[in-house]
């Protein structure tokens, strides 16, 4: 699989927002990280001041994994199909949040083990992807067909005027695979980054260390090659997450990477496409400890830490309004010389000795 060469944010514009940084009414550095968020937005967009996203638009990818129907989730696999029509119906976590930051949201069926209404459908691989511990999840051709369904879906949302992206997911059991995808790329051993997902006990955790113990033995030759990966331990879901992921960095348009499960699929859409992650920043820690490992490696700081673990798209949407925020500060507030304060370097010029 092959992208276009990713273009960086531009290293000039960056700097001119440190510069117009320096010039606000406020002390060097006050605003914290806000500052630094708001010279990355003003470098995607290429211009500044930059603009408040006008916009957003999450997309769900939703599919099941035949790991689920092997004991590592505290829900049964019929409960993702339930969660589509729910997302679809705007009763669910993700809609909620997304309704108080003006975003839209689409659920897209990538690989849920169900039939599902035909507008969710049309980019559909297959039901259900394979039990990884002891199958492939998936074909080369299935994994290819679901990297281009990701790449067509990220052009539809930017042909449409999406200027920022969020990738969500819906599915029960995909934090098994997205821990060994994780594991892998990182060569972390399982007990380190296993966590709960919807909240398994401790036989429950059990068996989903002991799956990711076994697809971690049948993915060790194919950690440099991110198709084989996909095809051996991930899902139809993460493939088509990671084309998304890695079309959206293509066409300079920033992403808001979510939680464990996004960000798995975001370690191989780096691979894809080299430089991606320079488009994303992260919107949130989730408690699943394959997460923190996942960000260290892409470099990826969150903006929030709240003990989410829900997915959907949802530790996203609570940060956007911080990068919102970001944006405003920057864009809106006065400058020194516009609002006639005076600055640090006004008193040090009015008494360069010091003695007053």
């Amino acid at each position: 699989m092959t992208f276009d060469p990713v273009v960086a944010p531009s290293a000039r514009v960056r700097l001119a927002a440190a510069d117009r940084q320096a010039q606000l009414t406020k002390p060097a550095g006050s605003l914290g990280r806000l500052e630094t968020l708001s010279g990355w937005v003003a470098a995607c967009q290429g211009e500044c001041p930059p603009h408040l996203f006008a916009r957003p638009r999450v997309v769900v990818f939703a599919g099941d994994h035949g790991i689920a129907r092997h004991g590592v989730s505290a829900y049964p696999a019929e409960v993702t199909a339930q969660m589509v029509a729910n997302i679809t119906a705007g009763g669910a976590a993700v809609n909620v949040l997304a309704a108080t930051c003006g975003a839209g949201v689409r659920v897209v069926d990538i690989s849920v083990d169900a039939d599902t209404d035909p507008t969710v459908s049309r980019h559909k691989i297959r039901r259900s992807s394979g039990a990884i511990d002891r199958e492939d999840a998936l074909t080369h051709d299935e994994v290819v067909r679901a990297i281009d369904a990701g790449r067509a879906i990220a052009d539809e949302e930017v042909d449409e005027g999406a200027d920022l992206l969020i990738a969500g997911e819906m599915g029960i059991g995909n934090t098994t695979p997205a821990t060994v995808l994780i594991a892998s790329l990182t060569d972390t051993e399982p007990v380190a980054a296993v966590g709960r997902g919807t909240g398994v006990d401790d036989a429950g955790w059990s068996r989903k260390t002991a799956a990711i113990r076994d697809a971690l033995r049948r993915v060790r030759p194919h950690g440099s090659d991110p198709v084989a990966l996909l095809r051996t331990a991930g899902g139809a879901d993460l493939a088509a997450m990671a084309g998304f992921l890695a079309q959206a960095a293509v066409r300079r348009t920033p992403v808001i990477v979510d939680g464990v499960v996004v960000t798995a699929a975001a370690m191989v859409a780096e691979q894809l496409a080299p430089g991606a992650r320079d488009w994303w920043v992260a919107g949130h820690r989730s408690t699943e400890p394959a997460h923190a490992v996942a960000l260290r490696q892409l470099q990826l700081d969150p903006i929030l830490d709240l003990g989410m673990r829900l997915g959907e798209g949802s530790g996203a949407l609570v940060a956007f309004p911080v990068l919102q925020g970001a944006v405003a500060t920057l864009t809106n507030m006065a400058t020194f010389a516009d609002a006639g304060v005076s600055t640090g370097d006004d008193a040090i010029a009015a008494d360069p000795t010091g003695t007053d």
